[in-house]
């Protein structure tokens, strides 16, 4: 399986559950999700290093008044993006389920 860093995954994942999407409804996403903030420079040094892999296509929008006529970089997850997150999370479900809770007793151990 591919290298992925937990980043890169949960972009792909917000990517996966929309057909197109821009970087600022990225990062909304991402923060509803996390309840963290996120930048969108950080939003963009990711889907493009994901987009050098392979991972994520993008292309320009239409022009829209409220930018001043300038056109909006919209992204989305690609089938090789799609397969790696299904492995990706059947590998995590295999390993959680040998995953038990801590007890007190281990605490200091």
């Amino acid at each position: 399986m591919e290298s992925i860093g937990s980043l890169e995954e949960i972009v792909l994942m917000i990517l996966l559950g929309n057909k197109k999407i821009n970087s600022v409804d990225i990062a909304k996403e991402y923060e509803d999700a996390l309840s963290k903030n996120i930048s969108i420079p950080a939003i963009h040094v990711v889907l493009k290093r994901m987009e050098k892999k392979g991972w994520v296509k993008s292309e320009f929008g239409q022009p829209t008044a409220e930018r001043g006529g300038r056109r909006k970089r919209i992204y989305w997850a690609t089938p090789t993006a799609y397969k790696l997150v299904s492995d990706l999370n059947e590998a995590k479900v295999k390993l959680w389920k040998s995953v038990t809770k801590p007890s007190l007793n281990y605490a200091h151990a």
